[in-house]
């Protein structure tokens, strides 16, 4: 994570004042494993796929999410710290150990994050999953009134745009939602160091079958080292997913600091503040997230 602090506009000092502390994030994924750099940040743990009810990662995708998110680096002497350090968690696993998840689950999940928001102080939902364009009318619908829902329910909704670009009309759903704030990768012309394959330029391209300019914004998603699924271990990987929890991790920030903000002012924010990469917009939306600029 310091190649992406970087990248980001966040430098040391910057943790100093600014590490998310007070916001609550809900992050729908594989589950969570109590690595040392959550502590006692991780506030509840719910599963969606199996109904246990203590925390564990069977896939190791939602402990990498977290990680960046809000991994406080203990086990790394700091190295691998996440965006938001101080920021804490409630855990929803809605994709079993080979990532994959049916709807109805999902579902569930967001209606019972809609219901406890107060509970737990949240603000931000980050679902760095998705389904392809072309699934099942019903199903599609469903899940895109849910995260409306829980927009409309005043929760900063922030969704990965996918992995299957770099075609025109390859944001998965609900990335392809007007209202909730959908990331791209910004790097997805990187090689992944850690696959032999060269997987690149796989960060899905707007527009949506309605003509929305997807995605809204871009972060780092290329080699992103946190938390893997054994404790006090870490791992490399790649994707809109990590470039998701990269652009949540930064909105918790944000909103430390101007606690006040609704959803909408802070898309508005990231519209005036992102920076522009010069690409085209259904590759970039409005631009890379930046602390700098968005603080």
């Amino acid at each position: 994570m310091d190649r992406v602090r970087g990248e980001i506009g966040c430098e040391r000092s910057d943790y100093e004042h600014y590490t998310g502390a007070g916001v609550g994030i809900a992050i729908l994924d594989t589950g969570i494993i109590m690595h040392p750099d959550f502590q006692s940040r991780v506030l509840d743990f719910r599963d969606f796929t199996a109904g246990r009810t203590n925390p564990y990662d069977d896939n190791g995708h939602g402990s990498h999410i977290a990680g960046i998110i809000a991994g406080d680096g203990s086990a790394s002497f700091g190295r691998y710290r996440g965006v938001a350090p101080n920021s804490h968690l409630v855990a929803v696993k809605v994709l079993d150990r080979r990532g994959n998840g049916n709807t109805a689950d999902v579902l569930r999940a967001l209606d019972f994050i809609i219901a406890n928001r107060a509970v737990y102080g949240l603000r931000i939902i980050n679902i760095s999953i998705g389904t392809v364009p072309k699934a099942a009318g019903g199903e599609r619908t469903e899940l895109l009134q849910a995260v409306e829902r829980a927009w409309d329910a005043g929760l900063i909704v922030v969704v990965a745009a996918g992995n299957n670009g770099p075609e025109p009309m390859t944001v998965t759903t609900p990335g392809i939602s007007r209202k909730v704030i959908t990331v791209g990768s910004s790097d997805d012309d990187v090689e992944q160091t850690f696959r032999s394959s060269g997987y690149k330029n796989y960060s899905g391209r707007g527009p949506t079958p309605f003509c929305i300019v997807k995605p809204e914004i871009v972060a780092p998603g290329a080699n992103i080292t946190s938390c893997s699924n054994v404790s006090g271990a870490y791992c490399k990987k790649s994707g809109t997913s990590m470039a998701t929890a990269v652009a949540t991790g930064c909105l918790a920030v944000l909103l430390e600091k101007y606690p006040d903000m609704s959803n909408r002012d802070v898309k508005l924010r990231l519209y005036e503040r992102c920076v522009d990469l010069g690409k085209p917009k259904n590759w970039q939306g409005w631009g890379m997230v930046n602390l700098n600029t968005l603080l």
